[in-house]
């Protein structure tokens, strides 16, 4: 049974060894956090051990971030990937007629509908956690954000005002230099 948004992996969990390959292409159109340029693209794998179903995930997608220093809005490639673990209880079908296997997790948030791993929250997690932390315009602190004439840049350059009285009182100080 194929549900949207779902990724039914319920056969490999019922089958140790098994391993099941998926394309993957989502626009995570629930999230507001996130502007995506691209959808998030890419290929999934999983396979069960019995006790753990492994999933490992090659993905990219292109998003906007802001700059770290002028807030203005950026452009950034992501390339990721998800190497996850997550817990089987029970007995899987391949072994016993009258019993099945299914995952647990402990996510505050549900990756799972029974055994199908529900695509848009696995996906937002890898890219949360992929996004860059201070993202910035020129590519480097030591140089000045391009346009930054006024704004959050100018902020940055004159530097907090507490400071203001040291940085004159370093200059009236440097009478022999």
């Amino acid at each position: 049974m194929k549900r949207t948004g779902l990724l039914d992996l319920n056969e490999a969990v019922q089958h140790p060894g098994k391993k099941l390959v998926f394309e993957v292409r989502s626009e995570l159109g629930q999230e507001e956090d996130i502007d995506l340029l691209e959808p998030v693209t890419g290929q999934l794998q999983a396979v069960s051990t019995g006790n753990l179903l492994l999933v490992k995930a090659q993905l990219r997608t292109k998003t906007v971030v802001e700059c770290a220093r002028c807030t203005a809005p950026l452009e950034v490639d992501v390339k990721f990937s998800m190497d996850e673990q997550f817990a089987v209880e029970g007995v899987p079908s391949a072994y016993a007629s009258d019993s099945y296997a299914y995952v647990v997790t402990d996510e505050p948030e549900p990756l799972f509908d029974h055994n199908a791993l529900i695509l848009d929250a696995f996906l937002r997690q890898g890219l949360l956690l992929s996004l860059p932390m201070q993202s910035l315009c020129s590519g480097d602190w030591e140089v000045p954000c391009p346009g930054g004439e006024g704004g959050a840049a100018a902020k940055v350059e004159d530097g907090h005002p507490a400071f203001r009285v040291l940085g004159e009182l370093r200059h009236d100080g440097e009478t022999g230099s």
